[in-house]
């Protein structure tokens, strides 16, 4: 379900930050590992479960937009396009993931290449992988927030 007020979407925001910095710091956890692509995988796995998350929590996961009105969904789908949001409103499947990850293949290989520097390569690697999770997670959170909010100034979400 769609949030209802800015001051709960405002909620929902915090609380998607929240968990975004426990997902990062298991993804930093598998990047400090010295074994080379785990935290590939890791970070796959854990991709799989936290944008689905998110999006519930926002009200725009796929089987949450199936139950909207006509013109809700609508509304919802053309402000998804344009906020341009990559796995807003996507069932998300690893080839979906892979084709996100495939814009990132130099840094992940640059973080393959810190594997081989043991602790001081491991810590660094184990920031690196932080606060690209991160980033991703936030950035996921902005996008719904975004859309979110304009279907409340818009009224598209019945108070």
């Amino acid at each position: 379900m769609l949030p209802a007020s800015l001051r709960e979407l405002d909620a929902i925001r915090d609380e998607c930050r929240m968990m975004v910095n426990g997902r990062a710091a298991l993804s930093a956890g598998a990047s400090a590992l010295p074994a080379p692509g785990i935290d590939v995988a890791a970070d796959v796995a854990i991709l799989l479960q936290l944008i689905p998350a998110i999006n519930q929590r926002f009200g725009v996961a796929p089987e949450q937009i199936a139950g909207y009105d006509a013109a809700r969904k609508q509304m919802l789908y053309q402000l998804i396009r344009r906020a341009g949001g990559a796995l807003l409103g996507l069932e998300v499947t690893r080839t979906l993931l892979a084709a996100v990850a495939k814009r990132a293949a130099g840094r992940w290989a640059g973080k393959q290449a810190l594997k081989l520097v043991p602790v001081l390569g491991w810590a660094a690697n184990a920031a690196i992988g932080f606060a690209a999770m991160r980033y991703v997670g936030n950035s996921h959170i902005d996008d719904c927030y975004a859309v979110c909010r304009r279907m409340l100034e818009q009224g598209g979400v019945k108070q």
